[in-house]
């Protein structure tokens, strides 16, 4: 299975306005199928509130450092010590594992009930049918509903976390957003990472203040070590891609500008204090010189930075305002909006050893070309493995997508498809694009493989606006004939990866392919991109 274009999922969630408590409409905005758009309206009870208020006071265990911008509403109680169960005894490690399997079931049955539980079962069906993931984008309009861990919903005790599946691609997103503008995959990973201060403003010596503490140098030498050291075998042997490393300390503003404007960089690693604040927070690079959300998101969206790692507490969370949780305020949501592909922040506060297991295992399945999500659900059950399912720390890590990103950062071979046609005894076919307006321009796929677009590096080059700069492939697969003397049956496909999609047409109706796949007959017609389009045709011959 490949990470490539698999089906897609999206639900939103929103408070209802016209109704009174806490009234909530959840629907399908994008499905793999025209019925998947459903609609289905659900009340946050007290208990479930109850619940989670429980669920906070076993496992938001570090408070923020008390800071003049700092809302005290953030600091949680911390009374993880001396907690008992329902029988009255100490808090035993059963009782957490059950509180936060509770947890994630009510989270489950809340968000997939009715309607929505029979669009996501379509969905699934669908993605193991074409043997593709599902991705699933969880769409909180309510800001409310941010800080709650949705990462670890399933769907039946004893089940594994939906964020933690293979066959699933989990991320947070936004449908109010603008396209993305077009990205190529690259050769490389290029990693700038950032070390901030490392005490906040205002901090002091004393045993209360350690919190304020990272061990941020030691964790850039580990990083990089892990990158430039223990992987080069890997990468000599093809198994990982070339990763480069540059590290900054605790530059000013207008350095770290420089340095991402200069370096060509994919992926944005800050390791730092970071605290929350209407304008995505604030990150603290150096004394007198915190840096927000705000003004971060200009220069990684100007240099086309893929993906944005965060490894400072609360980056996830949305600032408050009396008491009143701020909507698109966190670091994470502000710099999605601003067009960031891939925003990875934490939840809540993490400690250092966490943080420093999760960027490696994230960073080694990003340079074995995972896509995004998959690499941060790599990491999260690396997380769990190391720190435990009853512990928060593979709680934490929330992952933000675009709609329009794939995941994609590194290009990958595709080890699925048989490129070479022909097979079995008889005489090898010969597929082509061909022009209808006029059959004299035809464009043979060589070798099982043609990539169509709008840029001159492609096999079929269309030089129309509404065509993308990888627009589509078109491949053929090997299967088995079922009988042992006429040996494989090759079949052609078309996969689509434009903005706009791709128009074919079999028995006289057109139908429309966007980021999937469809199988294609001889005499299939097409259109790339626009019903005005140049109309060509699939062709599959034998010659004579």
């Amino acid at each position: 299975m490949t990470s490539a274009d698999p089906v897609s999922l999206r639900i939103a969630i929103e408070r209802l306005s016209s109704a009174s408590g806490n009234h909530y409409a959840i629907w399908v905005v994008e499905s793999p199928y025209p019925g998947g758009y459903v609609h289905h309206d659900q009340v946050w009870s007290a208990d479930q509130q109850s619940l989670w208020q429980t669920w906070l006071e076993y496992f938001s265990l570090r408070g923020l450092p008390q800071v003049p911008h700092v809302p005290s509403a953030y600091v949680p109680q911390f009374v993880a010590d001396g907690l008992t169960d329902s029988g009255g005894q100490t808090s035993p490690k059963g009782y957490t594992s059950r509180l936060m399997q509770t947890l994630g079931l009510q989270l489950w049955e809340w968000l997939f009930d009715g309607p929505i539980q029979s669009s996501l079962d379509q969905s699934l069906g669908i993605a193991m049918g074409q043997d593709k993931p599902l991705r699933l984008g969880l769409d909180i309009r309510d800001p409310d509903l941010i800080s709650l861990p949705w990462e670890i919903m399933q769907s039946q005790p004893g089940r594994q976390a939906f964020s933690l599946a293979e066959s699933v691609r989990f991320s947070r997103t936004t449908s109010d957003v603008d396209p993305l503008p077009e990205l190529h995959l690259d050769r490389s990973l290029k990693i700038l990472l950032v070390l901030g201060q490392d005490d906040l403003p205002g901090s002091t010596s004393s045993p209360s203040a350690s919190i304020a503490t990272l061990q941020l140098q030691a964790e850039a030498d580990t990083l990089k070590r892990l990158l430039q050291g223990d992987m080069t075998s890997a990468i000599r042997r093809g198994l990982m891609a070339d990763c480069q490393v540059d590290v900054l300390l605790q530059p000013s503003p207008a350095a770290l500008t420089k340095a991402l404007e200069r370096g060509q960089y994919n992926v944005f690693f800050y390791a730092g204090h970071g605290v929350p604040a209407p304008d995505g927070g604030f990150l603290f690079l150096q004394p007198q010189a915190p840096l927000n959300g705000t003004e971060l998101a200009q220069v990684l969206t100007r240099c086309r930075v893929k993906v944005a790692v965060f490894n400072t507490c609360w980056g996830a969370q949305p600032d408050q305002q009396r008491q009143q949780a701020i909507a698109r305020s966190s670091l994470a949501e502000v710099l999605l909006h601003h067009g960031v592909p891939a925003v990875l922040a934490m939840r809540d506060s993490i400690a250092d050893e966490e943080a420093l297991s999760f960027i490696q295992a994230f960073t080694q399945a990003l340079a074995q070309q995972h896509s995004v999500d998959r690499a941060v659900a790599i990491a999260r059950q690396q997380l769990l493995t190391l720190y435990k399912f009853n512990q928060p720390a593979w709680t934490l890590p929330v992952l933000y997508m675009h709609p329009d990103f794939d995941g994609q950062v590194l290009a990958i071979p595709d080890t699925e498809i048989t490129r070479l046609p022909g097979g079995g005894s008889g005489p090898q076919q010969i597929a082509a694009i061909r022009s209808v307006d006029n059959p004299t321009l035809i464009w043979p796929i060589y070798g099982g493989m043609m990539r169509v677009g709008r840029l001159p590096d492609n096999d079929l080059v269309i030089p129309e606006p509404w065509v993308s700069s990888k627009h589509a492939e078109i491949f053929c697969r090997q299967t088995s004939s079922g009988t042992p003397e006429s040996g494989p049956t090759l079949t052609y496909y078309l996969r689509d990866y434009s903005r706009y999609g791709t128009l074919y047409q079999t028995n006289g109706r057109w139908s429309q392919v966007h980021r999937q796949e469809v199988a294609l007959t001889t005499g299939t017609q097409l259109r790339f991109g626009s019903p005005q389009g140049r109309l060509m045709e699939f062709v599959l011959e034998v010659p004579s």
